[in-house]
């Protein structure tokens, strides 16, 4: 799975642009937590090369970008939560789930 890094607040709006073409992806992960890394681990284990087609990924680490999560959780008014998945579609959040109940195929299927 190859992620791109969510590593600047200003990469938001060219997620709002992307996801007009393709939805995108947000995994907000924290790296000192095994629950994190266990929902992590669940996404990339059933990834396939043919899913890029259907969605772009991007990783935010939460440890060093915290002020990037509370932007996301003002702009889309999506409550904080680690790990958590958000799917963008058209500028607007059409999935969001944290811990184990983030699901690769409702993430594909959104």
């Amino acid at each position: 799975m190859n992620w791109n890094t969510l590593a600047d607040i200003n990469q938001l709006a060219d997620i709002d642009a992307l996801s007009i073409n393709k939805p995108i992806l947000i995994f907000k992960h924290s790296t000192r937590c095994s629950i994190s890394s266990t929902a992590l681990n669940r996404l990339e284990r059933n990834w396939k090369p043919e899913d890029a087609d259907k969605v772009t990924p991007y990783m935010l680490d939460l440890l060093q970008h915290r002020d990037i999560s509370n932007t996301i959780a003002d702009r889309y008014g999506i409550e904080h939560e680690s790990p958590q998945a958000l799917v963008i579609k058209d500028g607007k959040v059409v999935y969001h789930e944290s811990h184990m109940g983030i699901s690769y195929t409702d993430i594909l299927h959104t």
